[in-house]
């Protein structure tokens, strides 16, 4: 099996527990994105490719597709198995991708792609795809528009060390992908809203190389998170918080 990247390894493994309760679901739109972008419906076999906890795999289900799954991480791949019975989950990588040639009529990513955004996982996911199947990349991206928000990044940033991130936008220099054709891109406002130590503290707990950091660590950057809740009036003392994203979805067809 290729290499893991070590934040992701070893922070999805400590934390698979607080992925789970702080990461987001999906806007509703993403259904109307699989069915008209990815032409997934009754009939089709989809692949969720770095599936993590299963976050994703509901939305895959209720477009009525057979649905495959691949986790390298077992704390995480342990996690999507018992909380979606029926699944086939696999272990692998986007490099060596455990089906035959031709096997599936999509793949998708979701928060995923940016860790293995290098051409030997292309070439793979252009392997296992059906001539005329759709490669589709979706993220939640926090809307640094909310100051906020802004200041939770700024947080982070110090941590983190030149690990693979969506916003780096190093993914998209493999596009246009030789075998695929131009990627297109659509975009679906969605908050989180939830208890702040659940949608605010578990979320960023949960990002990879914050949580890869030692118990010290990772409670000074919980303090500061904390810290920044209790002096922002719109979310200090209130019984529920909405966090804002933007989901970020791409698509492309292979030719």
């Amino acid at each position: 099996m290729a290499e893991i990247h070590q934040a992701a390894a070893e922070g999805y493994t400590a934390k698979a527990e607080a992925y789970i309760r702080g990461r987001p679901e999906y806007p509703a739109e993403v259904q109307d994105w699989l069915r008209d972008d990815l032409a997934l419906k009754a009939g089709k076999t989809v692949l969720d490719l770095g599936a993590g906890t299963g976050k994703f795999l509901p939305h895959l289900s209720a477009t009525g597709a057979l649905v495959i799954a691949v986790e390298p991480v077992p704390a995480m791949r342990a996690q999507l198995i018992e909380r979606n019975p029926g699944i086939e989950a696999k272990p692998g990588t986007a490099e060596q991708i455990p089906l035959p040639d031709g096997a599936v009529d999509a793949i998708v990513c979701a928060q995923a792609f940016h860790w293995f955004a290098n051409s030997a996982a292309l070439a793979e996911i252009h392997r296992v795809l059906k001539l005329g199947g759709a490669l589709g990349l979706i993220w939640n991206v926090r809307d640094e528009s909310v100051a906020w928000v802004a200041a939770l990044t700024r947080i982070m940033a110090p941590y983190e060390a030149g690990t693979p991130r969506y916003h780096t936008k190093e993914w998209r220099r493999l596009f246009p992908a030789e075998g695929f054709g131009p990627l297109r891109e659509r975009h679906f406002p969605y908050a989180h809203t939830g208890p702040a130590e659940q949608v605010i503290l578990d979320r960023i707990l949960s990002v990879s190389f914050i949580a890869a950091l030692p118990p010290a660590g990772q409670n000074g950057v919980a303090a500061q998170i904390q810290a920044l809740i209790a002096a922002t009036p719109e979310l200090a003392g209130n019984g529920e918080v909405t966090f804002p994203y933007d989901t970020a979805a791409f698509s492309c067809t292979k030719l």
